[in-house]
């Protein structure tokens, strides 16, 4: 499993869930199987996502969607409000 964590800045939650929700079909064709969304308990202009993937493969290849297509269009993004921050993270074994 891999996971896609993305963070950003945003200028409102209702009009970034909006542009979130308008894409759930895109995630869905993408593999994603779960997501989670988290604000700053200090911050409301302040976005953490991670989506789950089966394979790496997947993960990097919406990675570069949202980077080539998505980030780059105001009207795909419209609620962005700054340089969005995109990883893709493995787990850590901890059998300790």
């Amino acid at each position: 499993m891999a996971t896609l964590h993305i963070e950003h800045p945003i200028t409102d939650l209702t009009t970034w869930l909006g542009a979130f929700n308008s894409f759930t079909e895109a995630r869905k064709a993408a593999g994603v199987l779960a997501q989670r969304i988290h604000q700053p308990a200090d911050d409301e202009h302040y976005i953490y996502v991670q989506l789950d993937f089966e394979q790496e493969e997947q993960a990097a290849s919406f990675k570069t969607f949202l980077e080539t297509v998505i980030w780059k269009s105001p009207e795909a993004s419209p609620a962005l409000a700054g340089q969005p921050t995109a990883r893709l993270l493995t787990a850590v074994p901890n059998d300790a």
